[in-house]
C-alpha cells in the first residue's frame, strides 16, 4: 500500500498547490472574505473528490491537468458546504479538521459569505476551464469534444443542487429530531454525499467521450458505493471515533437526535453495511481492470482507495 499512499499524498499536494494559486492572499478592502475563504479551503483534508476526478480521467487515458479546473471547483464546492454545515442553523459544530470552524474563527455573517463566495468562484473556475477546453477542441476540429465539454458545468451544477447535495442537506435537517425510514435515509446519503463523489466520473467521462460505456457505469457505481460507505463510516466514527484524531467533537448525531446508519441498524449492522459497500466498490474495480482502454493501474488505485476509506480513523 506504500505506493498507493505516496500517490494519494501527491494528488493531495498537487490540489493544495493549485488551490493556493487560485486563491492567493489579497490585501484589499474585502481582505476579510479572502482570509475566510482561504482559512477553510486550505485547511487540508483528504481531497477525495479531486483525487477521484484525476484518477477517473487517468483511467480513461487522459492527463489529470485536463480536468484539474473541475477538480478544484469541486473541492471549493465541498468546502463551501462544510462551512455552511458547521453554522448554528445547520449542524452547529465548533471545530472542523482540528481547528475552529469558520464561523467561530471569524463570525457567522463572514462564514455565510465565505461559503457563498467559494461556491460562486467554483463555477467561475469550472466555466473558464470548460471554455478553454471547448475552444481548443474547436480549433482542432473536434466538435464532439466541444459539445461534451459544454455539458460538464451543468452536470456539476445538477449534482450540487436540489436533486443532489442541497437536496440531501434539506432531508438531513429533517432527520434531526424526526425519525426517517431506511429508504429516505438512503436517498439522503446518495444525494448529500454520493453526488459529489459520482460527479468526478461524469465530468471525466464527458471530457474523455466515454459516457454510456460499461466502464463509465462501473466507475459511477463504484463512486456511489464509496460515497455511501464514506457516510456510514462517518456515522460509526461519530459514535466510537477519537476526537483528537477526527479533529472535531463526537456524539453530535446523538445530541441532535439524528437518524443515521447506526440508529437505523445498530453499530454492528452499520459495520456490515460498510463492508458490503466496500466489497461492491472493489468488485467494480476488478471489472474495470479487465476492460480494454482502461488503465489497470488506476483501477488498482481505486481498489486501494476503497480499502483506505474503510479503515480510516478520521
Amino acid at each position: 500500500m506504500s505506493e498507493f499512499y505516496d500517490l494519494l499524498t501527491s494528488y493531495a499536494a498537487y490540489t493544495d498547490q493549485k488551490l493556493n494559486e487560485l486563491l492567493p492572499p489579497r490585501d484589499n478592502y474585502q481582505k476579510k472574505i479572502y482570509d475566510a475563504m482561504r482559512y477553510s479551503l486550505l485547511a487540508g483534508g483528504k481531497r477525495i473528490r479531486p483525487v477521484l476526478t484525476y484518477v477517473s480521467a487517468e483511467l480513461f487515458g487522459l492527463d489529470k491537468e485536463v480536468v484539474t479546473p473541475f477538480a478544484l471547483a469541486l473541492e471549493m464546492i465541498h468546502t463551501s458546504s462544510l462551512i455552511h454545515d458547521d453554522l448554528p442553523a445547520m449542524d452547529n459544530d465548533d471545530y472542523r479538521r482540528g481547528r475552529l470552524s469558520n464561523h467561530k474563527r471569524f463570525d457567522e455573517a463572514t462564514a455565510i459569505l465565505a461559503g457563498d463566495a467559494l461556491l460562486t468562484y467554483a463555477f467561475e473556475v469550472a466555466g473558464n476551464g470548460a471554455s478553454a477546453l471547448a475552444e481548443s477542441a474547436l480549433k482542432e476540429g473536434n466538435a464532439e469534444l466541444a459539445i461534451n465539454v459544454s455539458k460538464v458545468v451543468p452536470a456539476l451544477a445538477f449534482r450540487v443542487g436540489t436533486e443532489g447535495m442541497i437536496g440531501g442537506q434539506i432531508i438531513d435537517l429533517k432527520a434531526e429530531n424526526t425519525t426517517i425510514d431506511g429508504d429516505e435515509h438512503e436517498a439522503l446519503c446518495a444525494m448529500k454525499t454520493g453526488c459529489l463523489l459520482t460527479v468526478p466520473a461524469e465530468m471525466s467521462a464527458l471530457v474523455a467521450g466515454r459516457c454510456g460505456t460499461e466502464e463509465f457505469e462501473l466507475l459511477k457505481d463504484y463512486s456511489m458505493a464509496v460515497g455511501i460507505a464514506f457516510q456510514v463510516k462517518d456515522d460509526i466514527l461519530d459514535v466510537e471515533g477519537d476526537p483528537t484524531i477526527l479533529g472535531k467533537n463526537v456524539g453530535m448525531d446523538d445530541a441532535d437526535n439524528k437518524t443515521t446508519y447506526v440508529t437505523l441498524y445498530g453499530i454492528d449492522g452499520a459495520r456490515i453495511k460498510l463492508e458490503e459497500l466496500t466489497a461492491r466498490a472493489k468488485e467494480n474495480c476488478k471489472k474495470l481492470m479487465e476492460i480494454p482502454g482502461c488503465v489497470p493501474e488506476k483501477a488498482r488505485f481505486l481498489y486501494d482507495l476503497a480499502e483506505y476509506l474503510l479503515e480510516r480513523k478520521n
